[in-house]
């Protein structure tokens, strides 16, 4: 039951229903901090007032003498409220010097002496009388000759009240509008996210579906929104290389079982019929040695394809290949082989795991040492990030230099029976390290080039 939860709060289709409802909810919180902000600071009071003024000036016509009149036919709302309420509001026409021109109702004892218009355009002022503040703001109007200005002046309590009147209707019009959002787009953002992620339900239910016997299987991308279809595509190329690793896999057991299937044959066969001669001894050693030879080849493989079996260090390449050199002296003498090494520099030093690049480098060894014809020299060149292994043996023809580091695959001029694998654990081992192991022809015989500073190291390797 908690899974459940916690999977239902990772939801996305919740999550971004929560974050709307959080940014709605915000966004009316900060209005009306505003708001209150506003009416604590008589803000809202001064800007009503200059729209008041500003409105006033616009029902205010000059007539053919020049003087202003107000056109109270159209408006007849202005003199009404003007009139009842003379004591809180009011309005006048002057000019520059103080002449009036119109006035309201409440008089000229309404307006304190003095309080001309201190330049030519629009500004808020306030003034006291009789104990009560006013708010007051000045709009001019253009004439031919002359410049007017109309004051409009409304006392603080009066605009108090109607605020006070007013929030609470502006209040449940705020909540209102935020039921409404919430209902609508809320109703809205989860019916689209449920069609939107729908697709990816059924990506999950295929994905679900995929086992060994099916691996062949891609999920389909042309449903899921463009956001997720890079994911997807990267989660079909990801089966893609599951498969191919699958098939490898099973050729490699199915090759690994017939290699060892005849040998294993053959000695059955030896002994149930007896072994008495020297001779039938000597094959049914043979055989027993070919088999152990196969089996140590699937280890060393196994091993060199797990990248966290390396420890890596700092290895010196020259002793690395006069180790190997010396451990294969005696079955180059045995072929007629002359092993040679040579290094631009001794005290040159790799990145690698020791027991690995010694094996890498005993398996090139002794893939030159069964290809290269008696007399002839193996040599193992080693430079600042490259270590070349040449033999001047008949070499592969072009069109096989691709299937040297295949299982199993044994070139038509080896001397031994071997498994065909000593190639394949070279090439894992490079590619745990990083590094590049590739084969040319030399003209005559082979050449393999191991580059140290190619590529990364494989996933689970060396982390530096």
């Amino acid at each position: 039951m908690p899974c459940a939860k916690t999977m239902r709060l990772n939801s996305i289709r919740i999550k971004v229903v929560m974050a709307f409802i959080a940014g709605t909810l915000l966004s009316v919180v900060l209005i009306v901090l505003i708001v209150c902000l506003a009416l604590r600071s008589d803000v809202l009071a001064r800007m009503d007032m200059s729209d008041m003024a500003q409105d006033l000036s616009t029902k205010i016509v000059i007539d053919r003498e020049g003087r202003p009149v107000l056109e109270t036919e159209d408006h007849p709302d202005i003199d009404w409220a003007f009139e009842s309420l003379g004591r809180e509001v009011a309005y006048r026409v002057v000019d520059g010097s103080g002449s009036v021109a119109l006035l309201s109702d409440a008089g000229r004892q309404f307006w304190p002496d003095g309080l001309l218009p201190r330049g030519n355009g629009a500004e808020r002022f306030d003034f006291e009388r009789d104990g009560v503040i006013f708010f007051a703001a000045t709009e001019p109007i253009a004439a031919s000759d002359n410049t007017w200005f109309v004051q409009v002046a409304v006392s603080n309590r009066m605009m108090h009240l109607l605020h006070r009147v007013a929030m609470p209707l502006v209040g449940a019009g705020i909540a209102l509008f935020t039921l409404v959002l919430l209902v609508a787009f809320g109703l809205c953002t989860w019916i689209t996210l449920r069609y939107t992620l729908r697709p990816l339900q059924d990506v999950s239910t295929s994905a679900a579906g995929i086992s060994l016997y099916s691996m062949h299987a891609r999920l389909r991308t042309d449903a899921v929104p463009t956001e997720i279809a890079p994911l997807v595509g990267s989660f079909n190329r990801v089966l893609e290389r599951l498969e191919q690793a699958y098939r490898a896999q099973q050729e490699f057991l199915g090759n690994a079982a017939h290699e060892l299937k005849t040998p294993l044959a053959m000695i059955r066969a030896q002994v149930e019929l007896g072994v008495d001669s020297e001779a039938d001894r000597a094959a049914l050693l043979k055989d027993v040695a070919y088999m152990s030879r196969q089996v140590q080849q699937l280890l060393l493989l196994a091993e060199a394809s797990e990248a966290t079996n390396y420890d890596f260090g700092t290895v010196r390449v020259r002793e690395a290949a006069d180790e190997a050199v010396g451990y294969l002296q005696r079955m180059a003498e045995g072929a007629r082989v002359e092993l040679a090494v040579s290094a631009e520099d001794d005290s040159l030093a790799w990145r690698a795991d020791r027991g690995a690049l010694f094996t890498l480098l005993k398996n090139l060894l002794e893939n030159a040492i069964e290809h290269a014809p008696a007399g002839s020299a193996v040599s193992v060149e080693i430079a600042a990030d490259t270590l070349c292994v040449r033999d001047h043996g008949p070499g592969v023809e072009a069109a096989q230099l691709a299937l040297l580091f295949d299982r199993f695959w044994r070139g038509p001029h080896r001397r031994d029976l071997g498994a065909g694998l000593g190639l394949s654990i070279c090439q894992e081992v490079a590619r745990a390290h990083g590094w590049r192991l590739a084969a040319e022809r030399a003209e005559p015989g082979l050449r393999f080039t191991l580059s140290a500073q190619k590529r990364r190291p494989r996933e689970g390797g060396d982390p530096s």
